[in-house]
């Protein structure tokens, strides 16, 4: 039926909120956060000679990350994604498939897949639908750049701060 699991953060930069639902979910990310976890936990036994796979459909090359017994393999991987993915080390001995995304950008939001393969047969895991929020930037002026400005509007609208630095 329906589970949720819901789950925030007192740092912004972290992942907001996680919602689960049969195989799909949710996840949210302020953008410039330092990273977020798409989660994906398998119960089975893993097949012989085990493939992690990470995909974005609407992306080509579709691969974000792969790990099999031996290690990741990235050289197919989907070059946004260099250097920005990794997945627990002991990923096919837990079944914590979870993969990990560092400085998720806006143009990182989508619908990811996690699934195994045996080489033959790839079984779909699990759908997460990633969401980067940007965050509105206020904006911090020094008294010099400020020459020019009615003062009124600086004290109504709160822009001045000031930061001898």
């Amino acid at each position: 039926f329906f589970r949720v699991s819901t789950f925030s953060t007192l740092n912004p930069h972290l992942v907001s909120s996680v919602s689960q639902h049969a195989l799909g979910g949710v996840v949210e990310v302020n953008e410039g956060a330092e990273s977020v976890l798409l989660p994906c936990i398998y119960s089975g036994t893993p097949p012989e000679d085990p493939l992690l796979i990470w995909t974005r459909s609407d992306l080509s090359p579709t691969f974000v990350h792969l790990r099999r017994e031996k290690g990741d393999d990235l050289k197919n991987q989907n070059q946004r994604f260099r250097n920005r993915t990794s997945m627990n080390p002991d990923a096919l001995d837990t079944g914590n498939f979870s993969l990990t995304l560092r400085k998720p950008e806006q143009d990182d939001g989508g619908n990811y897949s996690c699934s195994i393969s045996d080489g033959r047969e790839e079984r779909n895991l699990k759908q997460i639908h990633l969401k980067v929020k940007v965050q509105p930037q206020r904006v911090h002026r020094t008294p010099q750049e400020m020459i020019g400005y009615d003062p009124c509007t600086l004290v109504l609208y709160g822009y001045y701060s000031f930061n001898p630095t």
